[in-house]
C-alpha cells in the first residue's frame, strides 16, 4: 500500500544497537502480538476496520511504541491528500452525469455482464501504470457503480477487479508506484529501463504477462455473469463537461509530477486538493448555492482515510520496534548461499508479508539487504531486485487491507450501501494474485537468473 519511502537513519541506528537478542525481542514481540491482533480483528469485524486501526495506532502511541515525534512522519499526508481531493472531484463528475455517459458508451461495446467486468478491470490497469493505484479506483469506480446500476448487477465483483487490476500495474512502469520508483532510484534505471533492461525484457513485460493471465482467471470468476447487456436506449446528456476536464487535468498533472525529481512528498496530494479546489470555486459560481461547495467535501470518505491514518500508525509502529527489520533478517537467512532458493524466498516471503503490512517500508528495508547478499555471493542481484518488486506489489491484492487502492475501493462500496467482507475479496484477490505472481517468478528467473 502506499506510503513513507524514506526511512529515518537515526531510527535504523537505534534498532540495529539493539545487540541483546533478550532486549531486541522483549521490544519486537508486543508489537508484533498488537498488530497481529489488529489484523485478525480487521478481517474478522469488516465493518469496524477504521476504529480498530485508530484504536490499534493509539495504543501504539500510549504504550511508546511509536515515538511522539514519529507521528507526523509516519502519515502519508500525500495519499489522504489524494484521496480526499479526488473523492471530492469525482462527486462533481458524477453529478454532471459523464459516469453514465461513459457506462452508456461501455455498454454499447461489450456484449456481457462479463466482459464489461473485464474491460474495466483491464481500463483500470492500463490507466494505473502510469498514475497512483488510488486515483484510477477513485476515476474508474464511479464508471463501474453506474454500469452495475443499469444492469442492476452486484457492483461489488467489479470494483475488486478494478483495485487489484490497478495494483497489478504499478510495477509495470517507473511511474506505476512508489515502490518502482525506489527500485528504480536504487538501480539507476531510467523508464524504458522498465521495457528493455541489460538487453532483455523488462518488468513491464513480466507484467503484461500476469496481467492477460490474471485477466483470464477474472474471466473465470465472472464466467456465470453471461447475462446479455440491453441495447442503449438513448445515451445519458452530460450537463457539464468541466468535472471531466479537472480529472483528466488530474491524470495530466499526476503523470507529469512523476517525472520530476526530488519533488515534495506531498505534490500529487497537493495536485488533487488544488483542482477540488477550482471545481468547487466553479460550481459555487455557476449554482450560486453554498450546497455546491458542503456537498462534494461531504462525499468525502473520512472512514476510509481514518483506516488508512490508522494503517499507517500502526506500520510506523511495528517499523520502529524493528519488525521488518527483522522479518528481512529471517528471509536473508532463510535463502542461504543457494540463488535459487533465495530468489524463490524473497518473491513468495514478499507476496505472504506484503499482504499484511505496508510494501514500501519493506521495500525500502529489503534493498539494502538485497544489495548486501548478491555482493557476498558475488551474483547479479538484478532476479532478487526485481522478484522483490513483483512480489510486494502484488502480495497486497492478497487481502482486503493490503493495499490502499482495496481499501479505497472497498469505502466506495460501502458509501454505496454495499458492504464487502474478507471472503468476497478473497475469491477474487488471491486467485488473481497467484495467476499474477507465478509467470512473473518464473519469467524473472529464466531472464535474469539462469546465468
Amino acid at each position: 500500500m502506499p506510503g513513507r519511502s524514506c526511512l529515518c537513519d537515526a531510527r535504523q541506528g537505534r534498532r540495529f544497537s539493539r545487540t541483546d537478542p533478550k532486549e531486541r525481542m522483549n521490544t519486537l514481540i508486543p508489537a508484533l502480538i498488537l498488530f497481529a491482533a489488529t489484523y485478525v480483528l480487521m478481517l474478522i469485524f469488516s465493518k469496524y476496520r477504521p476504529y480498530i486501526a485508530l484504536g490499534s495506532a493509539a495504543i501504539f502511541i500510549v504504550t511508546g511504541m511509536l515515538p511522539l515525534d514519529q507521528i507526523i512522519p509516519a502519515i502519508d499526508m500525500n495519499v489522504l491528500l489524494m484521496i480526499a481531493g479526488t473523492m471530492g472531484l469525482v462527486a462533481l463528475f458524477i453529478e454532471s452525469k459523464m459516469p453514465a455517459l461513459l457506462a452508456d458508451l461501455v455498454m454499447e461495446r461489450v456484449s456481457s455482464v462479463q466482459m464489461a467486468a473485464v474491460a474495466m478491470a483491464l481500463f483500470a490497469g492500463v490507466i494505473s501504470a502510469f498514475m497512483d493505484n488510488v486515483a484510477t479506483v477513485l476515476m474508474i469506480a464511479p464508471v463501474a457503480l453506474e454500469i452495475c446500476r443499469k444492469l442492476k448487477t452486484n457492483p461489488v465483483p467489479f470494483i475488486i477487479g478494478i483495485a487489484v487490476s490497478s495494483n497489478l500495474q504499478g510495477a509495470a512502469t517507473l511511474v506505476g508506484d512508489t515502490t518502482a520508483i525506489m527500485l528504480g532510484s536504487a538501480l539507476d534505471m531510467s523508464f524504458l529501463d522498465f521495457f528493455w533492461y541489460h538487453g532483455r525484457p523488462g518488468m513491464f513485460f513480466v507484467v503484461e504477462l500476469g496481467a492477460v493471465i490474471a485477466a483470464l482467471i477474472l474471466m473465470f470468476i465472472f464466467r456465470k455473469e453471461k447475462g446479455r447487456i440491453p441495447a442503449v436506449a438513448q445515451r445519458t446528456v452530460v450537463t457539464d463537461y468541466v468535472p471531466t476536464v479537472l480529472l483528466l487535468g488530474t491524470i495530466v498533472l499526476l503523470i507529469g509530477a512523476s517525472f520530476i525529481p526530488s519533488k515534495p512528498d506531498v505534490t500529487n496530494g497537493l495536485i488533487c486538493c488544488a483542482l477540488l479546489a477550482v471545481g468547487l470555486v466553479y460550481s459555487f459560481i455557476r449554482r450560486k448555492d453554498l450546497s455546491a461547495i458542503v456537498d462534494p467535501i461531504k462525499s468525502i470518505d473520512f472512514q476510509t482515510i481514518g483506516l488508512l491514518l490508522g494503517l499507517f500508525l500502526m506500520i510506523a509502529g511495528i517499523k520502529e520496534q524493528g519488525v521488518i527489520d527483522a522479518a528481512a533478517d529471517l528471509l536473508a537467512k532463510a535463502g542461504g548461499s543457494n540463488v535459487f532458493l533465495l530468489y524463490t524466498v524473497i518473491v513468495w516471503a514478499s507476496v505472504l508479508i506484503s499482504a499484511f503490512i505496508d510494501n514500501i517500508p519493506y521495500v525500502a528495508t529489503m534493498i539494502p539487504v538485497i544489495a548486501s547478499l548478491s555482493a557476498t555471493l558475488g551474483i547479479d542481484p538484478t532476479a532478487l531486485y526485481f522478484g522483490l518488486l513483483s512480489g510486494a506489489t502484488l502480495g497486497g491484492n492478497c487481502t482486503p487491507i493490503g493495499a490502499s487502492a482495496n481499501i479505497t475501493g472497498i469505502g466506495i462500496l460501502r458509501k454505496a450501501g454495499h458492504e464487502v467482507s474478507t471472503g468476497d475479496f478473497c475469491k477474487i484477490g488471491i486467485p488473481f494474485t497467484l495467476a499474477a505472481v507465478i509467470p512473473a517468478y518464473i519469467l524473472i528467473w529464466l531472464m535474469f537468473g539462469v546465468a
